[in-house]
């Protein structure tokens, strides 16, 4: 089932980003040879026998698998949709951002790092990161008893090294050693996708342009207006704005069926 919101209110946090970070080109992968008439099991066995990730260790390979179906696979509707986009030839920057979006939906501490760190960081101006600040945010968390166990000084630190560099993959930080905020570029279809995603749950235009889910894209409000307007403009869903009465609508009711028709919509651009 759907969650209501990109990350629940005090939602326990896992050291689980260990064991991987983006994994945007293995993510791909899964997508491209993703099987519909069969379940998400038979998929994964399959997937792993067939070693299409061209990983040596089988540890490794386990530890990916387990990350793709906590991010990914659980909701039927969303993996349906996944695999249409990414077989249906979408561009990777489309598909990497709503990938990065549902990762952060369903893990509470990059969540958390982006809106509680990365966030408030560049609205004061500043776009320096280091790992000391995501320690100074885990001991925060740390003490306030939101791991689901007390973690060490060296599994914090872990945890915070890979924190950086899963957002560094997923394009919101950049550089090697010295890392800076990287405000991520969010294409109008990627939007309108997550867009019908969250209309699944809020339906409601006003609660949509407000839905605090757009902070981990470092949106305001006008900024989220201005996309709906341009994917209204683009003839991917309908913006209506009236005083405070808001209207979107979406050219279909179904997840699944929007990705179909962004894909249709896509290739009549580039035609």
């Amino acid at each position: 089932m759907p969650t209501s919101s990109t990350a629940p209110a005090q939602a326990v946090y896992t050291s689980r980003i260990i064991k991987a970070t983006a994994l945007l080109p293995e993510t791909r992968t899964l997508l491209l040879n993703w099987d519909s008439d069969q379940d998400v099991d038979a998929n994964l066995q399959r997937l792993k026998q067939e070693n299409v990730f061209a990983k040596a260790s089988r540890v490794r390979i386990a530890d990916m698998l387990a990350i793709f179906r906590q991010r990914y696979l659980n909701d039927s509707d969303v993996r349906s949709a996944l695999v249409t986009l990414a077989q249906g030839g979408m561009p990777n920057e489309v598909l990497d951002r709503i990938l990065y979006y549902l990762s952060l939906r369903n893990d509470a501490l990059l969540h958390d790092a982006v809106t509680e760190l990365l966030l408030p960081t560049y609205q004061r101006g500043y776009t320096d990161v280091n790992v000391q600040l995501v320690i100074s945010l885990l001991r925060e968390q740390i003490a306030d008893r939101r791991t689901e166990s007390e973690w060490s000084e060296d599994t914090t630190l872990h945890v915070a090294q890979h924190i950086l560099a899963t957002l560094r993959d997923f394009g919101v930080l950049q550089g090697a050693n010295r890392k800076q905020i990287n405000i991520p570029f969010l294409p109008v279809t990627a939007f309108a996708f997550i867009a019908m995603l969250r209309h699944r749950e809020l339906r409601s235009g006003d609660r949509l342009v407000d839905d605090p889910d757009w902070r981990v894209f470092f949106l305001p409000r006008l900024g989220v207006e201005r996309l709906f307007l341009e994917a209204h403009q683009e003839h991917l869903l309908e913006y209506y704005a009236a005083g405070r009465i808001i209207r979107i609508t979406f050219p279909v009711e179904h997840l699944e069926d929007y990705a179909r028709f962004i894909v249709a919509r896509a290739h009549q651009v580039s035609a």
